[in-house]
């Protein structure tokens, strides 16, 4: 009898004397495929689905699909992922171990008491291994002193206890679950320096078997990894939920873009302003939803840490991951951060004997090729909104000129030529002060792209030395923070002797975690923030973040530019985003003399000599050691000691969601979505910040108000992020971004809409109650890339249960449209060319929809105007796989899972 797939594919090498199985990609090559021409990351896949297949979820027709990869060939099938671990940060892994909380808890209540002995049958337990790094809690509340860190940290944990708790008992509970505590560093930092395996060991029947370390994460940056040769990308915590109990992850046969870099940076150009280009070219070109590969000689000239950076910015440029295949930098960079050398030498033999290691004398097949000279890349910034609006140094000034008085949108704030002008006065610190449009409020060395970067870090520091030395000042009205991605960045700043001189420029550590870029940035001085409502001023951030969204890094600031951690300093001593830095001083010291940029900015030769003695493997070594155990407000938290958890009516950050209220039938079965009301009609670039902020929640929102009735004090409401294990106030949430503009309640910016039977401009939340009183489904409509940004499943969660049936967007951003799709809410999209202007739709209509999941047809939707004209159009509905519409059939994929355990234990009786 001829051995299956999986059997032919078993092959056994021998490395330091031990023998390991592996399924060998290159076994296809006997079947006539050529998989020396394949893409590495499409190798990747091959590789998992043969490990994995079974003939049922992975079926040779998946396996013969990855291995026929041609560029001229793309077809339309999808093909599964099933990653070795699911990474997972605490804003999004709250409520993910919430739902399988539930999920075990409704099961539990449905089913009979189990036999002894035998409770797990009755537990949901994740099937792989599963690492949540509790990172995205610290606010920045206290800065610019010695005392800035303890305070943040003691605050973290009074506001957060209750979440803590959650942690600490899930971590007990599910077997595969750890955990890192708070203040040890930002997810893909940790995940880059400690985590990632690159390369699986497991025993499986006596035998050894190696295979590649792939995963996804929460996070949208769980991108990172890629430049460690390791695949993976974020994903919804929905779809994570998915995966961590055994479901496969499907996906439609991936395009492959490849971007040949080729020369060398020149001096005054980082990583940062690479990361920036590299964003902004490929936004243009298109690859959304595409993989990206790097390759090319100019690859010898990054190191490990450059290609992070870059891969970090994946989700910015609209990939699903920008991927940097394993070579010998990979292998220097294990040893760096602390690996021991048999466990690097065993992960460089496995890749290289199953194909995964960069080869240049390979002709490897893409989709598409584009070439990135190095040489020519300069400093550069990205802003005010988006990461993708790039500009270099020496245009910002005029840039941003330009901005103020253009038409208010992504590159616009509407204003008039006489804004630029506008000054306040103030006290600060009882000084008089003033600050105007323009002026930099807010400067933070902060997020994981960046501070996982030597280079960079130390330039920084480098920079702060000289400017001290030179008698420069940050102005009193620029808030400044410096968050390390983790303990070891301080402990080589400090080692390299940069710490003293950044604290005197205000940049002393106030957290180890994701802080301003995700929106924790805290408030500014009171009279600041005072003068800046008062007068409505136009102030600036500069931050070495990822994102730069509308109403995410402060409510008041409504311009904000990344950049490298050098350029931070600069622009903190500047004070102002109007400045030529090739013409005017960056200060002027004590004794009257001007600064110019020139005069502090760090060379390449001096942050070279500063890193290669600064850097030892010993520091991630002994930092990494103790990782797991936290600190003592860690250790004193107390931990259920329970199967299930007993969620509390009255908490106001866990609760129970209702998404396994009714498991006892299949929904979703009608031809036709009728009657929709538009709940919200939105233009392009709508991100999931604008639907599902994370930061700071206003008193005299729906769930500030929801908070106060609860008996929550304003000062302790803390962040949306913070409660996404409620979905009460997560629900009052969506939508309710500061900055996003209904064209339904034109004139109001914020979470509001007109309801329609009496045209009063209520909220978005307030009216959804209306209509779901009246059992109307509602719909939202939306320009280009609608969902762009972080991979946040509340945005689809929130949107479903406040009512929502369908989406009609021009485009969608990858993670959204699964999410939606996973939350039971149909995903269209206008035909090409067409849009909600060009069809004269204005949102007051009444909207049906035909549901088919026959792609060969055309499917139609009809706007009804209040006067009884129509106008029907076609859409094209974005469910895009057979098991996606399994989950839009079952309600959404938590029903149809929690469905599927009950049908195969043996005592359900629903």
């Amino acid at each position: 009898m001829r051995k299956n797939i999986k059997e032919r594919a078993l092959r056994y090498f021998t490395h330091g004397g031990k023998s390991y199985a592996y399924y060998s990609i290159n076994s296809l090559k006997e079947e006539g495929y050529s998989i020396e021409k394949l893409p590495i990351t499409i190798r990747i896949l091959l590789e998992g689905a043969i490990r994995q297949f079974d003939g049922s979820r992975i079926t040779e027709e998946h396996i013969y699909r990855l291995a026929g990869w041609k560029k001229e060939n793309i077809e339309k099938n999808e093909v599964p992922f099933m990653p070795s671990r699911v990474l997972l940060q605490d804003f999004t892994g709250v409520p993910v171990l919430v739902d399988l909380a539930s999920m075990g808890l409704a099961i539990k209540n449905i089913v009979k008491e189990a036999p002894k002995g035998d409770k797990n049958s009755i537990n949901i337990e994740p099937e792989i291994p599963v690492e949540l790094v509790i990172d995205h809690s610290v606010q920045v509340d206290s800065y610019g002193q010695e005392t800035s860190l303890a305070e943040n940290v003691k605050l973290e944990f009074e506001r957060n206890q209750e979440r803590y708790e959650f942690l600490k008992w899930a971590k007990s509970s599910f077997k595969k679950l750890r955990v890192v505590p708070p203040g040890m560093g930002i997810i893909h930092q940790v995940n880059l320096e400690y985590l990632a395996r690159v390369v699986t060991m497991k025993e499986e029947k006596g035998e050894v078997f190696l295979f590649p370390d792939t995963l996804v994460g929460t996070d949208s940056h769980t991108t990172m990894i890629n430049g460690l040769g390791v695949l993976g990308w974020g994903v919804g915590g929905i779809e994570a939920e998915a995966i961590m109990l055994g479901e496969p992850s499907f996906m439609m046969l991936p395009k492959v873009v490849g971007v040949k870099l080729v020369g060398k940076l020149q001096e005054g150009a980082t990583a940062t302003d690479l990361a920036l280009t590299v964003t902004a070219l490929l936004r243009k070109v298109g690859v959304v939803g595409q993989f990206v590969e790097f390759y090319g000689e100019g690859l010898k000239h990054l190191t490990l840490s450059d290609r992070a950076t870059i891969a970090n910015m994946a989700p910015e440029y609209g990939a699903t991951c920008g991927y940097f295949p394993f070579d010998e930098e990979s292998y220097r960079y294990l040893l760096l951060t602390g690996r021991p050398t048999e466990e690097a030498d065993r992960i460089k033999a496995y890749l290289s004997q199953n194909g995964f290691v960069r080869d240049d004398n390979q002709e490897i097949e893409y989709t598409k090729e584009i070439e990135i000279d190095l040489s020519s890349v300069t400093a550069s910034l990205a802003g005010p909104k988006r990461p993708q609006d790039i500009v270099p140094l020496q245009q910002v000034k005029n840039y941003f000129k330009e901005c103020i008085t253009n038409n208010s949108g992504n590159l616009g704030y509407g204003l008039t030529e006489k804004e630029i002008e506008k000054k306040a006065k103030l006290t600060i610190n009882g000084k008089a002060a003033a600050i105007g449009t323009a002026d930099i409020v807010l400067a933070a060395i902060t997020s994981c792209t960046n501070t996982s970067n030597p280079n960079v870090m130390l330039g920084a520091g480098l920079m702060a030395k000289k400017a001290v030395g030179l008698g420069l000042q940050v102005p009193p009205y620029v808030k400044t923070s410096l968050t390390p991605g983790s303990q070891v960045v301080s402990d080589y700043l400090t080692r390299a002797g940069l710490t003293p001189y950044l604290e005197q420029l205000g940049f002393h550590v106030v957290g180890y975690g994701c802080a301003t870029c995700i929106g924790n940035s805290g408030k500014l001085l009171p009279e600041i923030e005072e003068v800046i409502t008062k007068e409505n001023l136009l102030t600036v951030s500069v931050l070495s973040g990822n994102r730069n969204f509308e109403g995410r890094i402060h409510p008041l600031i409504k311009a904000n530019f990344l950049a490298s951690p050098i350029l931070v300093i600069a622009y903190a001593l500047a004070g102002t985003i109007l400045i030529d830095f090739s013409k005017e001083p960056v200060g002027i010291n004590t004794e009257g003399r001007k600064i110019f940029l020139a005069d502090i900015w760090p060379t390449s030769e001096e942050i070279e000599a500063v890193k290669a003695s600064a850097i030892k493997e010993e520091m991630f070594q002994d930092r990494y050691e103790k990782v797991w155990q936290g600190d003592k407000n860690w250790q004193a938290l107390k931990s259920e000691g329970t199967d299930t958890f007993s969620f509390i009516e009255e908490s106001t950050y866990i609760r129970n969601p209702p998404y396994f209220e009714s498991l006892a039938h299949t929904r979703n079965t009608e031809k036709e979505l009728k009657d929709l009301r538009v709940l919200a009609k939105f233009k392009d670039s709508v991100t999931t910040d604008h639907i599902s902020p994370a930061g700071n929640i206003g008193k005299d929102t729906p769930a500030g108000r929801y908070l106060q009735e609860k008996g929550i004090a304003i000062k302790d409401f803390n962040t949306y992020g913070s409660r996404r294990g409620n979905h009460e106030v997560m629900m009052r949430g969506t939508f309710a971004n500061i900055r996003i503009k209904n064209q339904l309640a034109e004139g109001v910016e914020g979470g509001f809409t007109k309801y329609y039977k009496t045209g009063e401009i209520l909220s978005i939340y307030e009216a959804a109650l209306l209509y779901k009183q009246e059992k109307r489904g509602l719909l939202v409509i939306a320009g280009k890339d609608y969902g762009m940004g972080s991979s946040r499943d509340w945005a689809a969660k929130g949107t479903a249960l406040l009512g929502v049936k369908a989406v009609l967007a021009e485009s969608f951003e990858r993670i959204h449209r699964s999410n939606l799709v996973m939350m039971g809410v149909l995903p269209y999209e206008f035909i090409e060319g067409e849009s909600a202007d060009s069809l004269g739709l204005t949102g007051e209509e009444v909207y049906s929809f035909q549901v088919e999941e026959d792609k060969n047809i055309p499917l139609f939707a009809t706007a009804l105007k209040e006067d009884g004209n129509s106008i029907t159009f076609q859409v094209n509905l974005r469910i895009d796989s057979p098991v996606e519409w399994e989950y839009y059939r079952n309600g959404g994929i938590l029903p149809m899972i929690a469905r599927q355990r009950l049908s195969h234990h043996p005592e359900h009786r629903a």
